[in-house]
């Protein structure tokens, strides 16, 4: 929902429970946005369940609660995997320089 300098922001109007919402968004940016909030409305109608009197407010935050965790936990797991990539490296490296003749 950024708008670049490349593109001009267009109305979109996407559907969440039932209500319609108009954002503005570029032609690049379309269905990106379309298909999240395809997926926000999935995710609060699994959320609200059989449940249709819990309030729409409080319903939106916890769904947002549990996409943030969730983006929490894939960026912990990324930098792990980041760490361990290193951790190879310099273990190749080691392995290399026992391999090199030193020169004096």
């Amino acid at each position: 929902m950024s708008t670049s300098e490349s593109g001009k922001s267009e109305p979109v109007t996407i559907r969440i429970l039932d209500r319609e919402y108009t954002v503005g968004v570029s032609e690049v940016e379309r269905a990106s946005l379309t298909a999240a909030a395809r997926m926000l409305d999935t995710r609060m109608r699994e959320l609200r369940g059989t449940n249709k009197m819990v309030s729409p407010d409080r319903l939106a935050v916890l769904t947002a609660l549990n996409l943030a965790h969730e983006l929490q936990q894939l960026r912990d797991d990324a930098g792990s995997h980041d760490g361990d990539a290193f951790r190879l490296l310099d273990e190749a490296n080691a392995k290399l320089d026992a391999l090199l003749p030193a020169t004096s």
